[in-house]
């Protein structure tokens, strides 16, 4: 189940509003009802799969008590802290990259072991570094050092990592944030009708954009490489720039809107990601829960930029961009999507970037040089293995011998100008702005309702009438 679709619409969600804010009163009772229909909207699609999740809870819980026992014997805390991390890689390794790794040995070698068709668990990769900031937050237990007190209820700890908001596609919610939140939180009016403005955006900005850009991409993508111009390539790679922001920014707005509703505060996941005039700015703007994430639970451990080398430095950004790159999922063409951003980044941090003022041209032309590279980065992320990637650069590159243009490229811009241009402006902080100007007047206050069910409305229409909802991250 996903949130821009009927069933969730128009079924799921008014009935656990009306459960929670109607039928039951208590704390208690509350978190037991958001943790049964979490685990039914996890088990909608694939029944089989909750029971993985469960697995997951329950032995974080273990060891999260065993962790909290122990903790003024800290080697013996850190040897549990050891065997939590081993669960929770083993879990996400077999599920996800054990047949990967057993093509890999066998493409290598020349071995013919047996590859196992394992399903892939919808969200694991969310869940699963849910669960690892859990027992991490346990060990380090002082506030001040980023930790959290245990939670020795086992159904608490099953709703942080299984509350259905953000449990397919994240936010990635750290523990020491939300622990509070799981046992005193307050829900007010202002929260409900600010989470519900803020689910109407994503709404809009999944199911009226990027399904509808997903469309052009789609059918460009799916074009062989030989086949395409170069300014078709360049539009495919467009196209997907904008289809993977709006589809994934879309689903964090609806999800940070849905903890709003009952009453969680989820951190920031995006912030205009396409303004940047650096890689590193991307990478702050950019899925800023996994960024974190990555720093705080392993740029930070290694040292991070406090280091006294620059080959330390630069193997601290290797291993965390590995690892984002290899968290993405089982294919080579995520490992070097890591990797190609590792390169970037590591420049920028050794020549001082961002550090140096250009002006109004060399900060326009540091906006356009990011861009490009982001986009490029995007084609390599959205093909389906290496053979497509580099056919598309070199189309791109105009190295593939294809026309500049052709009435193929007349026929998409044509019928997706308005589509490309509405995308471009709804990456701009436009409305950031527009809001902090203007939301104290009174015809702002008046307009900001109507404005709000017309995106309503427009999100709904979308949903009812298209047959198409994609959902990139859906297996992450």
């Amino acid at each position: 189940m996903v949130f821009s679709s009927t069933i969730f619409l128009f079924l799921f969600l008014p009935l656990v509003l009306f459960g929670y804010y109607v039928c039951l009163r208590g704390r208690t009772l509350r978190n037991l009802f958001l943790l049964a229909v979490s685990l039914f909207f996890y088990a909608w699609g694939e029944p089989w799969f909750v029971f993985v999740m469960i697995f997951s809870i329950f032995g974080n819980w273990a060891f999260g008590l065993l962790i909290d026992k122990y903790h003024e014997r800290r080697p013996l805390a850190k040897s549990y802290l050891v065997a939590a991390l081993a669960f929770n890689i083993s879990i996400i390794f077999i599920f996800k990259y054990l047949m990967f790794t057993l093509r890999t040995i066998n493409a290598c070698t020349g071995w013919d072991l047996d590859v196992p068709a394992i399903a892939l668990p919808i969200g694991i990769s969310f869940f699963t570094f849910q669960a690892l900031s859990y027992v991490i937050d346990v060990y380090r237990r002082d506030p001040e050092k980023g930790g959290a007190p245990v939670q020795k209820n086992p159904f608490d700890v099953a709703l942080y990592i299984a509350f259905f908001p953000q449990l397919i596609a994240g936010p990635i919610v750290r523990y020491s944030t939300i622990a509070e939140q799981i046992l005193h939180r307050r829900e007010s009016l202002d929260d409900f009708s600010a989470g519900v403005c803020r689910f109407i955006v994503g709404l809009a900005k999944k199911a009226v954009i990027a399904n509808s850009i997903a469309i052009l991409a789609d059918q460009i993508f799916g074009t062989p490489t030989e086949e395409l111009t170069v300014s078709t390539a360049w539009l495919g790679g467009l196209a997907y720039t904008f289809q993977i922001y709006f589809d994934f920014s879309g689903y964090s707005d609806m999800a940070i809107g849905l903890g709003r509703m009952f009453g969680f505060h989820f951190l920031e996941n995006f912030n205009y990601p396409y303004i940047s005039r650096s890689i590193s700015e991307f990478w702050r703007r950019w899925h800023i829960s996994l960024g974190t994430w990555f720093r705080d639970y392993v740029y930070f451990p290694l040292g991070g930029s406090r280091v006294s080398s620059a080959a330390r430095l630069i193997f601290n950004l290797f291993v965390v961009w590995l690892l984002t790159g290899v968290w993405h999922g089982a294919n080579w063409t995520f490992i070097l999507w890591g990797l190609y951003f590792f390169v970037f980044i590591s420049i920028e941090k050794m020549i001082g970037y961002e550090r140096r003022s250009n002006g109004l041209i060399g900060s326009s032309l540091k906006w356009l040089a990011t861009f490009v590279l982001v986009l490029c980065g995007w084609v390599l992320f959205r093909s389906e293995n290496l053979s497509q990637a580099m056919g598309f650069f070199r189309t791109m590159l105009g190295l593939a011998g294809q026309p500049l243009y052709d009435e193929y490229t007349a026929f998409y811009l044509s019928e997706n100008a308005v589509l490309l241009a509405a995308a471009a402006l709804c990456s701009l902080p436009l409305a950031k702005w527009f809001a902090g100007r203007w939301e104290e007047k009174l015809w702002y206050q008046i307009l900001y309702v109507p404005a709000m069910l017309v995106l309503l409305l427009l999100g709904i229409t979308f949903v009812v009438v298209s047959t198409y909802n994609p959902f990139i991250y859906f297996n992450f």
